[in-house]
């Protein structure tokens, strides 16, 4: 027979003590607080979201309020469901409220710039003007300082182009007097976010799509992923060979690339790509097998001058190395030596690493001359052709 609380509902007494043993151990724990303090950082569930306001549990008798907007993607829908799990800061705990935000949200909400300076979390403000070393920016209703370097992640020479735009920013001082803020800051913490999310996904050897974002004289950046880019060197922007980015590429332009290698460099990821090893159709290295067999002979051009050899370029995006050992000992060794950049030259296929890349090249009809072995002696002379040579010579002796 089941027993009956005060309200005549059954009671389970095995699993109430359960139960009652459950909460008494978490609260010895520490499980179950009385409190927070502004800065906790507090991972909850997600009890209700309405269309401004939505509420998290705390771990205390009292839920916290988080601002829906918080909650939302890039593309303002919420991203959450109630029972989901999420990780959170106390921004104020006044009036007995208790006020979170989402744990490193962008534009998180806060009515105290000093909590928000404490806790590092980011503020929203808009540009108003420019001023000597740099911009003037509202934020909630108060006046702060951007200097100039701190305004973007890269170098800027007009600063009014973001007078009147609205960005998050971090306070890196604050005081009665004078509020600073940085957006690169910011910028530079959440690209290393973005960085370090990539590299999880990606290695090296990866074929990736992107987006050309701007063009350098040594080469063109792309975009992978949301603050995420590499650089594609003007040698792997093309088999051809070319002298601006602007030859191959435009900004704007969707590519796909190779990834070569990721590496920190000083504190800062280098991502190194390549549009040539994408492969593809425009790759000539996939007809060399059928159109350069070993043992053709071919006219090229001389692209570079080594030491130790002459790099000929064959077709385009097509280049091999015809070593100096090739030519020392040749007859013509000399015309060889004499060989500089764009001058014309035959060459013959010697050897073709196709995985690698790479076509060692010789000097056409210089294959090991080994028509001595085909060469009879005369009869009675075991010196051959040197013995008919002195057969019919008098040598007189001294007197």
């Amino acid at each position: 027979m089941s027993k009956k609380d005060i309200f005549g509902d059954d009671v389970d007494s095995k699993k109430s003590f359960e139960d009652f043993e459950a909460l008494f151990a978490e609260s010895s724990a520490g499980g179950l607080k009385t409190r927070v303090s502004v800065g906790d950082q507090i991972r909850g569930e997600i009890l209700s979201i309405g269309k401004e306001e939505s509420f998290v549990s705390t771990g205390t008798p009292t839920d916290g309020m988080i601002f829906t907007k918080d909650l939302m993607d890039e593309n303002k829908e919420v991203k959450y469901s109630v029972g989901d799990m999420i990780d959170v800061v106390v921004l104020s705990t006044k009036g007995g409220e208790i006020r979170l935000a989402k744990k490193g949200a962008l534009g998180a909400s806060t009515d105290s710039l000093e909590d928000a300076y404490d806790m590092e979390l980011p503020v929203t403000g808009t540009v108003t003007e420019v001023v000597n070393g740099g911009l003037r920016v509202n934020v909630q209703g108060k006046t702060a300082f951007c200097p100039i370097s701190q305004i973007d992640s890269r170098f800027v020479s007009d600063a009014t182009e973001y007078v009147g735009r609205k960005f998050d920013f971090l306070i890196t001082q604050f005081d009665k007097r004078n509020i600073v803020v940085s957006r690169r800051k910011l910028l530079d913490l959440q690209k290393a976010e973005f960085e370090g999310q990539f590299m999880q996904k990606h290695e090296a050897g990866a074929i990736l799509e992107g987006r050309i974002m701007r063009l350098e004289k040594f080469g063109a950046f792309v975009e992978l992923e949301q603050g995420v880019e590499g650089l594609v060197h003007l040698s792997e922007l093309s088999w051809s060979r070319v002298h601006s980015p602007q030859e191959v590429v435009s900004v704007g332009q969707t590519v796909t690339v190779k990834l070569l290698k990721i590496e920190e460099i000083d504190g800062k990821l280098k991502i190194s790509l390549s549009m040539k090893q994408a492969d593809g159709d425009g790759n000539p290295w996939n007809s060399v097998p059928a159109k350069f067999p070993v043992g053709t002979v071919v006219n090229g051009k001389v692209e570079k001058k080594e030491a130790y050899g002459l790099f000929v370029n064959i077709a385009p995006g097509i280049t091999g190395l015809l070593p100096k050992s090739k030519w020392r000992d040749h007859v013509d060794g000399q015309q060889f030596e004499n060989k500089k950049r764009g001058d014309d030259i035959a060459v013959q296929i010697d050897e073709i690493k196709f995985e690698d890349k790479k076509i060692s090249l010789g000097v056409p009809g210089a294959g090991e001359d080994h028509s001595w072995r085909s060469h009879q002696p005369a009869s009675g002379s075991g010196f051959g052709s040197l013995g008919d040579a002195l057969k019919g010579l008098t040598i007189k002796p001294k007197k």
